[in-house]
C-alpha cells in the first residue's frame, strides 16, 4: 500500500533530524565569521597549486572548528532528546544510545565541511571563483561529505540519501531565491 501522506512527511521531518548536525556544522563558518581571529588562517595557508589557490581564503581553520563544535554540539542535544522522550527515539534514524555523540558530531562537522573544501579545491581548479556558482555541487557537497563521514559508524537506508539529496537541492535554490528577492543575496544563485 502506498504511503500516507503523514508518512511521507515523517520520513522527510526524519531526513532533515538526521541531517542537523551537518546543516548546523554548514553554518558555522558564516555564523562564526567574526570572531576567534587566531583561527582565521586559511587552511591551504595561502598556497598556491599550478597558480591557483589550492581551497582560497575563505576556507579556514575557524570554520573547521567552529563547524564540528556545532555538530558535536547539536548531537550532544538529538543524544538526550532520544534518552528521554519516546517521539524523538521514534523521530532518529540513528540509534543514539549506541554511537558516541562526540565521535558522531566530529564526523558530521569534519565531513560537511570536508565535502565543501573538496569543492572548493574543485572550483579553484576550474576558474570558478569563491561564491560562483557550480550546480548542482553547490548544493550537494556538503551532503556527499557528511554521509561519507557519518557512514564510519552508521549508513541511512538508500531512501533517506535520496530524500537528502532532493531536499539538499530544493530547500537550498530556494533559500537562494529567497535570500535574493530580500535583498540578502547578489543572485539567485
Amino acid at each position: 500500500m502506498a504511503m500516507q501522506i503523514s508518512e511521507i512527511l515523517f520520513f522527510i521531518l526524519k531526513c532533515i533530524y538526521l541531517a542537523v548536525p551537518g546543516m548546523f556544522a554548514n553554518m558555522a563558518p558564516v555564523l562564526f565569521k567574526n570572531s576567534m581571529k587566531f583561527l582565521a588562517a586559511p587552511v591551504d595557508f595561502g598556497k598556491t597549486w599550478k597558480g591557483k589557490p589550492i581551497f582560497g581564503k575563505n576556507k579556514t581553520f575557524r570554520g573547521f572548528v567552529a563547524g564540528i563544535f556545532l555538530a558535536i554540539i547539536a548531537t550532544l542535544l538529538q543524544t538526550y532528546l532520544y534518552s528521554k522522550y519516546p517521539y524523538f527515539q521514534s523521530l532518529s534514524f540513528i540509534p543514539y544510545s549506541e554511537i558516541d555523540p562526540f565521535l558522531l558530531g566530529f564526523l558530521m562537522g569534519f565531513g560537511v565541511l570536508f565535502g565543501d573544501l573538496a569543492e572548493s579545491f574543485v572550483k579553484r581548479r576550474l576558474g570558478i571563483p569563491p561564491g560562483g556558482r557550480f550546480f548542482p555541487w553547490d548544493q550537494l557537497d556538503h551532503l556527499a561529505g557528511g554521509l561519507l563521514f557519518l557512514s564510519f559508524v552508521f549508513i541511512p537506508p538508500w531512501e533517506v540519501v535520496a530524500c537528502l539529496i532532493a531536499l539538499a537541492v530544493l530547500l537550498s535554490v530556494t533559500i537562494k531565491h529567497i535570500g535574493y528577492w530580500l535583498g540578502i543575496e547578489k543572485s539567485k544563485w
